[in-house]
């Protein structure tokens, strides 16, 4: 006689719904700097017991996106000026050198794909959305990414911008903006020129611009 199917583990899909969801919300600045988290209050927002909101939360904890203090409170981080200057020279290293590789993969399909992207950013800052430019302006610069097939590079990218999601929330309160990022433009004639130096110039400019009026 056959044994009876296992059925999938409830626990485990409910855990990594949490973690998807949470690790995207703090990804795209839905949370703030210093939001604290209860384990109960995640469970009950999510419907789930203590054990895959447990989970959800240790994985984020791991990965930078939530912090724990000794007392145990588990909040969004708070990033010192070194942290995130450090986190800036992060994204000034991976993402120039992942455009470079996306760009003898950068078809016009890829470009024409870009600039929707960038009209969606247009639309959020003028409706003055921030976790709507925070999510298409990673949309942008992910959808270029892709290209570059470093799937290895793109996941330790990830990690760094999740750690700056609420940050970049506080930054673009402050920032004031009232247009797209203009360097986006400079990265799609780059692109469209085949031109590496400027492309890996714009990008550097388009990631580490920001994260300095913060700093400042």
């Amino acid at each position: 006689m056959n044994p009876t199917p296992r059925s999938p583990d409830s626990s485990a899909v409910a855990h990594e719904f949490v973690y998807r969801t949470l690790r995207t919300r703090i990804m795209h600045g839905e949370m703030t700097p210093g939001s604290a988290l209860t384990l109960r209050g995640v469970g009950s927002q999510f419907g789930v017991s203590m054990t895959p909101a447990r989970e959800a939360v240790r994985r984020l904890v791991a990965e930078g996106a939530l912090t724990l203090s000794s007392s145990g409170r588990v909040s969004t981080p708070e990033l010192s000026p070194e942290r995130i200057e450090e986190l800036a020279a992060l994204r000034a290293l991976l993402e120039p050198e992942l455009a470079a590789r996306a760009l003898p993969r950068a078809h016009m399909a890829l470009i024409d794909r870009l600039q929707m992207i960038n009209g969606s950013i247009a639309e959020a800052v003028s409706r003055n959305d921030a976790i709507g430019y925070i999510r298409t302006n990673l949309e942008f610069h992910r959808t270029l990414y892709l290209r570059a097939q470093a799937p290895a590079m793109l996941a330790m990218l990830e990690t760094v911008w999740l750690q700056l999601g609420p940050t970049m929330r506080a930054l673009y309160g402050r920032s004031g903006r009232t247009e797209p990022p203009r360097h986006h433009l400079n990265i799609l004639a780059a692109l469209k020129a085949g031109d590496e130096p400027s492309l890996r110039l714009s990008v550097r400019t388009d990631v580490t611009q920001g994260l300095r009026l913060l700093i400042g």
